[in-house]
C-alpha cells in the first residue's frame, strides 16, 4: 500500500529556495553585467597572492562536515587566522566544533525572519569587504544568492560552480575560476578541489589536471569536563541503567527534506525487534526540540521502559556526547548523519532521494544503505534539489528486515 503522498519539501526549504530564485537570479544577472562592464576597464585581476580565504557554506551542517578536508587545504596554505566562513547562523556550531579556524573568523547570517536574514548578510559583507580578502570560495551547489554574495565580497579570486552549458541553475559569471560542477566525484573531494582551483590558470578553467586526495579521518569530538558525566546522568534520568548498551535512531521528523524520511512506523518496529533481540539493550530516540512531541509518541508505540526519547533533552554539543556513548545510530541521510562521524558511534544512514556515492560521511563507522532504483537519485546539484517525486519508494525499499540485520551484524561486532 502506497503511502499518501507528501510535501516534498519543508515550508523552510520552499521559501528559501524561492528567495533564491526570485531575488538571486536578478541579482546574479545584474552583478554580472556589472562584472563585464568593469572587465573592459581592467578590474577583474585574479593574480597576486591569494592572502586571506572566505568560505560561504551557508546551509547544511553535514555537508559542512564533508567540508574538512577543503578547510584543512586552506588552513595549510595560509594559515588558521586567515580563513574564514560565513554561514547560516544555525550551522556555525558544527563550524566550531570541526576547530579548524578560530570561532571570531566565523561570521553568521541570522535566518529567523527575512529582514534579520537581510540585514546581518549585509553587515557580514561589509566586514568582509573591509578585509580585502584574496579569495572567496562558494561551496554552495548552483546557489544564486551565494554566488552574488560571493562576488560582492571584493575578493579578487572567486571560486565556485560555473554552468558552462546549462549543466545547472543560472547564476550568472561571477568568478574569477569556474569550475565544473562533476556528479561522479565524491562531495568531500569536490570541496577539496574548490582550493585547488585557486592555483589553476582562470583561462584553462574548467580543465585543470590535478586530482583532489581521498577523503582523510575525521577529527574525533572531545567533550568538555564533566560533559560525559552530565550525559550519563541524564540518560539514567530517563530510565537508562549505569553501563547499559545504546542504540540511538533518529527518525527526523522535522527534517527539511521530507522526501528523505523512513517511514516512522519503520523506526519503531526497529525498536521493538532489537530490544526483542538484545535484553540488555536500550533504545534512545533523539530529534530536535521541536520534533519532542512526535518523537515522544514514537516511543510510546514501543511500549517499552528500555525505550527513551531524547527529543529536545540536549544541546547539540550533549547530542554528540550522547553518541559517543552510544554503539549505533541509525538515522535518515541528514546532518546527524555526518556529525555523529566525529564520535565513535557506528552510523547506518538512509539513502533515497540522494546518493551515498557522493554524500555519504567517509570513514569505517559508516554504514549507509541505498536502494538504488533507477529513479533515484532524484535530487542533484544541476536541478537545484528540485523533483517531481511524491512517493519516496526509494525509501520505502529499505526494508525493515534489511536495517535490523546491519544493525545487529554491527552490535554484536562493537559488543564482542
Amino acid at each position: 500500500m502506497n503511502p499518501t503522498p507528501g510535501p516534498r519539501f519543508s515550508a523552510r526549504a520552499r521559501t528559501l529556495q524561492r528567495i533564491d530564485r526570485l531575488a538571486g537570479v536578478p541579482a546574479c544577472a545584474v552583478l554580472t553585467a556589472v562584472r563585464r562592464l568593469g572587465d573592459l576597464f581592467g578590474g577583474s585581476a585574479a593574480g597576486g597572492e591569494t592572502g586571506s580565504i572566505v568560505f560561504l557554506k551557508l546551509a547544511e551542517q553535514g555537508s559542512t562536515v564533508l567540508a574538512y578536508d577543503a578547510i584543512r587545504a586552506a588552513v595549510d596554505r595560509v594559515g588558521r587566522d586567515r580563513v574564514y566562513l560565513l554561514a547560516f547562523e544555525e550551522n556555525r556550531f558544527i563550524v566550531d566544533v570541526l576547530g579548524l579556524i578560530p570561532e571570531r573568523n566565523v561570521l553568521t547570517i541570522r535566518t529567523r525572519s527575512l529582514g534579520s536574514m537581510i540585514a546581518s548578510a549585509l553587515a557580514r559583507l561589509r566586514e568582509l569587504r573591509r578585509m580585502r580578502l584574496g579569495a572567496c570560495i562558494d561551496m554552495e551547489f548552483f546557489a544564486r544568492t551565494s554566488a552574488a554574495i560571493c562576488y560582492l565580497t571584493g575578493a579578487r579570486r572567486r571560486v565556485g560552480f560555473h554552468t558552462y552549458f546549462r549543466e545547472g541553475p543560472y547564476r550568472g559569471d561571477l568568478m574569477t575560476h569556474r569550475v565544473l560542477y562533476n556528479p561522479h566525484l565524491h562531495t568531500n573531494r569536490t570541496f577539496t578541489s574548490l582550493v585547488q582551483a585557486l592555483d589553476a590558470d582562470p583561462r584553462l578553467l574548467p580543465t585543470f589536471p590535478l586530482n583532489p586526495p581521498p577523503p582523510s579521518p575525521l577529527p574525533l569530538f572531545r567533550p568538555a569536563p564533566g560533559e560525559v558525566a552530565e550525559v550519563h546522568r541524564m540518560i539514567a534520568g530517563l530510565g537508562v541503567p549505569e553501563g547499559g548498551r545504546l542504540i540511538l535512531l533518529n527518525a527526523n521528523a522535522g527534517d527539511l527534506l521530507p522526501l528523505r524520511r523512513w517511514e516512522a512506523s519503520n523506526y519503531v518496529e526497529l525498536a521493538r525487534r532489537l530490544l526483542a533481540e538484545f535484553p540488555g539493550l536500550c533504545i534512545g530516540f533523539t530529534g530536535a526540540p521541536e520534533e519532542k512531541a512526535i518523537v515522544a509518541g514514537l516511543v510510546a508505540q514501543v511500549a517499552s521502559p528500555r525505550c527513551v526519547c531524547l527529543a529536545g533533552k540536549t544541546s547539540l554539543r550533549q547530542l554528540l556526547v550522547a553518541y559517543g556513548l552510544a554503539e549505533v545510530l541509525v538515522t535518515n541521510d541528514s546532518g546527524p548523519a555526518h556529525f555523529a562521524a566525529l564520535t565513535p558511534i557506528d552510523v547506518v544512514a538512509l539513502f533515497g532521494p540522494e546518493t551515498p556515492l557522493l554524500f555519504a560521511a567517509p570513514g569505517p563507522r559508516s554504514h549507509p544503505l541505498w536502494a538504488g532504483l533507477a529513479c533515484s537519485p532524484c535530487i542533484n546539484a544541476f536541478n537545484n534539489r528540485q523533483t517531481a517525486c511524491r512517493d519516496n519508494a526509494c525509501l520505502r525499499a529499505i526494508a525493515v528486515e534489511q536495517v535490523f540485520e546491519t544493525v545487529c551484524a554491527i552490535f554484536r561486532k562493537r559488543t564482542g
